[in-house]
């Protein structure tokens, strides 16, 4: 019988799952070092949508201490998107302060209690300043299983919202990534910018880089848009390209 491996991957995510890494990985805590190593894992606890790094003890140079009880994890199946936080553990372990020059990151370390992973501890990915070999991370780990896909289109696309075209263009950007909705990007020139007005909003993706974010002109709102002015190389060609919150505004394939 044929499997799907999404199908698959899902069932998995009900467990601890992790995956060795050969990357020198790094960590930062107000510059001083907390973390060097390079037999660390990228580790999903049961239910995480995003990993972490996880290393061995001998790879841990920062202080290690108790933390105050972890905050119960909610019951139930349900994932446990990037909003729910770090101190919420889904798997037996010890929660963990992590202390380097004068600073404590409190609760942003989990020692695992776990036979494959008996003396590892995973730090959370916001705590800290993270290097692999010499580049930083963003955001967090990147899934090694996880692909990013940025095919040229020649979908005609228009977006509206109250019958205001906000974008049309026939030359988008197809963006098809692990996990989540196909995404359509639309070239800078082909928007209707005297309709949007840039907000403050700044996101961090480890795949994509950082976006910046536009709402709709006239008075205060939810962001609508999105780009990436300066994208990580796995996503130069979408550079300048804007992405519309489909659920906020209107857009339709003509």
């Amino acid at each position: 019988m044929a499997t799907m491996i999404s199908a698959s991957l899902r069932a998995l995510s009900h467990e601890l799952r992790y995956e060795p890494t050969t990357k020198h990985i790094r960590a930062l805590l107000g510059g001083v070092p907390v973390v060097d190593s390079r037999r660390a894992v990228v580790m999903w606890e049961p239910r995480r949508m995003v990993p972490c790094y996880a290393v061995p003890t001998d790879g841990v140079v920062g202080v290690l201490s108790p933390a105050k009880p972890p905050e119960p994890t909610p019951p139930g199946t349900h994932p446990l998107h990037p909003g729910i936080p770090f101190s919420r553990h889904s798997t037996p372990g010890t929660a963990l302060d992590v202390s380097a020059g004068g600073q404590t990151a409190p609760g942003a370390a989990f020692r695992l209690d776990d036979p494959d992973l008996q003396g590892y501890v995973a730090f959370e990915a916001a705590a800290f300043d993270w290097l692999e070999e010499d580049d930083p991370v963003q955001s967090h780990p990147r899934d090694l299983f996880h692909r990013v896909d940025i095919r040229h289109s020649s979908r005609h696309v228009r977006v509206t919202v109250d019958g205001e075209v906000l974008a049309e263009s026939s030359t988008p950007l197809m963006v098809f990534e692990t996990g989540m909705a196909d995404q359509i990007y639309l070239p800078p020139a082909d928007v209707n910018w005297d309709a949007l007005v840039a907000t403050e909003s700044v996101t961090l993706c480890p795949y994509k880089g950082t976006a910046s974010y536009w709402r709709l002109a006239g008075g205060p709102g939810d962001d609508v848009a999105w780009s990436y002015q300066s994208p990580l190389p796995l996503a130069t060609e979408i550079a300048g390209y804007v992405g519309f919150y489909d659920k906020l505004v209107d857009v339709v394939e003509l």
